[in-house]
């Protein structure tokens, strides 16, 4: 049994070669068209619609006794979180590439991928029929990425509309195909071809010897290996990641695929072969069947008609039709009623899945994405798949604004189905957020929205969570009172706020307008605000002006102002206060009073503290293509970002800068506009940093507008 994921950049022709795959393994009679919509893979409204692989889909091909399980992922680095997730459940990648196009960006994402996981990567070089395939391009690019590490096992002898036949130099046998692809004729190398072929062998057999001290003893004695000993080479080396094999194919026409079968089947490593994934406490769960039971969901879909659908790997032990297990998340009991192997929307019932196998079950009453089943002598949890940051936040409101709930039901459920798409309700912008990688990504939960669920809802850009803060110190005091009739209202608070950073001394005597005033602390009180930064409350209160008991309704009268800064309403943060002096009434003093003169003087203080406007700033990394390099600085600075620095890496340029958050609402859009689609890039909350003056004006300016039109 192995496990495999297929990535590659859109457009390699995953999907294509999922139908070859699956044809030949007679799991299906007759090869579906992405035209034709009938595909095994792409089988969602959402794919057909859009002709993109939207979700990853899980199949299993059975070649010569050996069981592959096989993951097709979508392309688009909009959707990654289904090629994370099939690497962390598999153990070997094969790395599509376009003949016409050799590496391209999602090349190079998916690669970055298995090099953080540790997994072996197979390149597979397809569309050689392709007028504008060359394939020595492509491997010498492939070379220069990637370095000596890759390794052709087979070259074609011509590429392009013509393509019928390739020298595999592991075997050194010629294959060659009649126009409907499927079974080759297989023969010796010809004469023409021999030296190539002989040069490339010589250098395959230096690769797989290089793993293992035996077979390297045997190489430089006798130069040469048996076909098993080659194979058992490039297994060590796959699985220490110290080659990539190189194979071809053209699935469109099915030519190639059996004997990539036939080399997955006899050389990959298998699930027992790859290092062993541990438990949340660190425990290491060998993938064995003589252990308690343990299953991983890794995936939900949603299908029409069934209802959820849960992907598992087996992570140790058998798990048996009708087997009941505890999940270790939620606390529940499961009945396992029915397992399935999969092939895309067609299932096939077992009886049973054994260790490091992967299948999916129906019908199961509390289990989301991430949840482990356990036997019950068992204790396992797993949480080894780390998602990528979101970088595309879209506010969303239904049409209809009593669809909200309906709508936030259909939202967390479409989650459990991609792990990458965030939903926020956000108090402080007061709107519901959805985070995801892309411009596309958010089209298609959109599309989702409104199509399967009849549900029609609007995007807007979201409100930007900015902060207030002060940059020198200020005093104010405010009196409150309030008649009428009976017993009154009085509270008088004078106070004096200043900018607040960690480790400041704690003040004596400040001076505002030629008057000192002498600070004697009584009491501190530092809060942790939610939202970031701190308040920091003195109490300095002499000869009894305001009573102790009324400091904690002072407090919470600051508190409700740094909710809501005066400037733009946005939450205030790293502000020290001092509470100095004030009057109270011996009848009509209560706490209503002093929370509403300790929120009046607080504001007035701020006011004329140099309030400034801080914003969020975030840290970007864009991996370009050297030749778009310049376009995507100038529009980086154009979007007030500060570059940090740049690097090269495997072909392409790295570029760090710090951006604004305000700049980067439609950044994943401009940059694929700009370059093609070749660049990608990642972002991470880095600080929060002083508008511009201007940009602040124009903030408050529009602030304002809103309370009139509010008002």
């Amino acid at each position: 049994m192995k496990n495999i994921a297929l990535l590659g950049n859109d457009g390699s022709g995953k999907t294509t070669l999922t139908e070859a795959l699956l044809f030949e393994s007679g799991i299906i009679k007759r090869r579906g068209r992405i035209t034709a919509k009938n595909t095994v893979s792409d089988y969602f409204p959402v794919e057909q619609e859009y002709g993109y692989s939207v979700f990853s889909t899980v199949y299993h091909v059975e070649w010569n006794g050996k069981k592959l399980n096989i993951i097709d992922c979508p392309g688009s680095d909009d959707f990654v979180g289904a090629a994370i997730t099939a690497l962390n459940v598999t153990d070997t990648a094969i790395l599509l590439l376009n003949g016409q196009y050799g590496p391209e960006v999602g090349t190079q994402n998916h690669f970055r991928y298995t090099e953080k996981l540790g997994k072996p990567v197979i390149f597979l070089v397809n569309q050689l029929d392709s007028p504008n395939c060359d394939f020595d391009k492509v491997l010498e690019q492939l070379t220069e990425n990637y370095g000596s590490k890759v390794v052709p096992v087979q070259y074609p002898i011509s590429t392009g509309p013509d393509f019928n036949s390739l020298i595999d130099v592991l075997l050194m046998k010629k294959y060659s195909w009649g126009p409907e692809g499927g079974a080759p004729t297989i023969e010796p190398v010809p004469a023409e071809e021999m030296e190539k072929a002989m040069e490339w062998h010589k250098r395959l057999v230096e690769a797989a010897a290089e793993h293992d001290e035996t077979l390297m003893e045997k190489f430089f004695e006798s130069e040469s290996l048996t076909e098993d000993e080659m194979r058992e080479g490039i297994r060590k080396g796959l699985a220490a990641r110290g080659m990539f094999p190189v194979f071809c194919v053209c699935a469109g026409k099915d030519m190639g695929v059996r004997r990539l079968m036939e080399f997955l089947g006899n050389v990959v490593p298998f699930v027992d072969e790859m290092p062993v994934v541990h438990n949340t406490r660190g425990v290491p769960v060998p993938p064995v069947a003589d252990a308690p039971t343990s299953l991983y969901f890794f995936k939900t879909a949603v299908e029409p008609h069934i209802g959820d659908v849960q992907y598992f790997k087996v992570m140790s032990g058998v798990v048996h039709e009708g087997d009941d297990l505890n999940n270790a998340d939620r606390g529940s009991k499961e009945r396992m009623a029915q397992l399935y192997v999969c092939a895309g929307a067609n299932r096939e019932k077992v009886e049973e899945l054994r260790a490091g196998d992967i299948g999916c079950t129906v019908k199961l009453k509390d289990v989301k994405t991430g949840n482990t089943l356990n036997s019950k002598d068992c204790e396992n949890r797993f949480n080894f798949i780390k998602y990528p940051n979101p970088k595309y936040t879209r506010a969303i409101k239904p049409e209809n604004e009593a669809d909200t709930e309906k709508m936030m039901a259909v939202l967390n459920r479409m989650r459990e189905e991609d792990p990458t798409w965030v939903v926020e309700q956000s108090k402080e912008l007061k709107q519901i957020l959805v985070h995801g990688q892309g411009e596309f990504h958010l089209r298609t939960l959109k599309w989702r929205l409104e199509n399967n669920e009849k549900l029609a809802v609007q995007f807007m850009e979201p409100k930007i969570p900015y902060r207030e803060t002060i940059t020198k110190a200020a005093r104010a005091d405010y009196r409150h009172k309030k008649q009428s009739g009976g017993a009154g209202q009085f509270g008088e608070v004078h106070l004096i706020v200043e900018p607040y950073y960690e480790g400041m001394p704690t003040p004596e005597v400040y001076k505002f307008n030629g008057q000192e005033f002498k600070i004697n602390v009584k009491g501190t009180e530092t809060v942790d605000l939610e939202w970031g930064g701190k308040l920091v409350f003195i109490n300095s209160v002499v000869g009894g002006a305001i009573d102790t008991r009324f400091m904690p309704a002072i407090l919470k009268g600051i508190m409700s102002r740094m909710e809501q800064g005066p400037l733009t309403g946005s939450y205030a943060r790293d502000v020290r206060v001092i509470v100095y002096d004030g009057k109270m009434h011996p009848v009509d003093s209560n706490e209503i009073s002093f929370m509403l003169a300790g929120r009046n003087a607080f504001s007035e203080a701020f006011k004329n503290a140099g309030p400034k406007i801080l914003e969020p700033i975030y840290d970007v990394e864009v991996f370009v293509p050297s030749d778009k390099l310049g376009d995507v600085m100038s529009d980086m600075q154009g979007r007030r970002g500060m570059i940090m620095g740049m690097s090269s890496e495997k072909g392409y340029e790295k570029l760090a800068a710090k951006v604004p958050l305000k700049e980067m609402s439609n950044y994943s859009t401009a940059l694929s506009s700009l370059t093609g689609g070749r660049a990608s890039f990642i972002m991470k909350f880095a600080s929060y940093e002083l508008v511009p003056t201007d940009v602040q004006n124009k903030l408050m300016k529009e602030f304002e507008e809103q309370e009139k039109n509010e008002d």
